[in-house]
Order: C-alpha cells, then structure tokens, then sequence
C-alpha cells in the first residue's frame, strides 16, 4: 500500500498573521513525516472560512488524512469544528473520543477541546488542539492505533480478521 497521504492545517489567527510562529503544525508534520507517511503542510490559515477552504482543497488533492491544529476551544473565534462539519459527510465520533481521553492523561484542558472527526469522500478529518501537547497526544493516537486501517477501509479495503 502507498503511504498514507497527510496533510497538515493550522488554523491560528496570530500565525496566519504573522503574530508568532505556529509549533504545532511542525510538530504535527515531522511526526507523520518520521512515520513513514507522505505529508503536504503545515498550511496556516486563519480561523474560520479559511479552514472551511482548506479542508475543501485537501480533500479535492486526494489527502487520505487531514489533522488541523487549532481554533477547537471555547472563543468566539474558535470556528474550526464548525467548518469542518460543513465539510464531512459523516462524524466518526470515536476518534475525537480517544484523542480527548489521551489527552485527560495529561492535562483537564483536554476536555475543552470541540474537535471532531469525520470523513469527507474517502478523506479523514481529524481536529486537533492548537498546543504542542494536543498535537502530541493526537500523534500518538493516529499513528499507533489505526489510521492506516482506516484509510484502507475509506478505500473499501476488508475488515482485519483475527484469528
């Protein structure tokens, strides 16, 4: 099988503006990288409808992954959850689950996140917090739990069978 094709979105109003240097989308980017997977980003976008387009455009690329960074909390500038859901097709609640729950390991904060996941055509979008430890933790979770099984099923690829 080809390697898994990633592409990295940071949505960060400060970063996109220039304000600061974005960490978690290179983070994010030099994980999968060391992976073995093929990845395009991190692209750093503001907040909002640029997320929306984004996400848009990396599905049109033929990403088998998106992971954002970014704009899941509580602000009224924190829209990525909401762009993402007028991108998916359908919600794959489970995984935005088991990165909260990776997270709670290491800190509350995690709880707060409003990222979801979901599929757009045969794309997984996976959100993730903008901090280096929400990336981290999200790493973890994708790369050694099933991201490769999932894309081959978003490929109409078989069920694993246990023996």
């Amino acid at each position: 099988m080809a390697p898994v094709k990633v592409t990295v979105v940071v949505a960060s109003n400060r970063a996109a503006d220039g304000v600061y240097e974005d960490e978690s989308g290179p983070l994010l980017a030099e994980g999968f990288r060391g992976r073995g997977f093929d990845v395009t980003g991190p692209v750093v976008v503001h907040d909002g409808a640029e997320v929306g387009e984004a996400l848009r455009a990396a599905v049109a690329d033929g990403a088998d992954l998106v992971v954002t960074s970014g704009g899941t909390g509580l602000t009224a500038l924190d829209l990525t959850p909401e762009e993402t859901s007028r991108v998916v097709d359908f919600e794959v609640p489970g995984i935005a689950e088991a990165i909260r729950a990776a997270g709670l390991a290491n800190t509350p904060h995690a709880a707060l996140s409003r990222g979801i996941a979901g599929v757009a055509a045969r794309t997984l979008i996976v959100n993730l917090a903008g901090s280096r430890g929400a990336a981290k933790d999200g790493l973890a979770v994708l790369t050694a739990r099933f991201v490769e099984h999932a894309v081959a099923q978003l490929h109409d690829g078989d069920h694993e069978r246990n023996a």
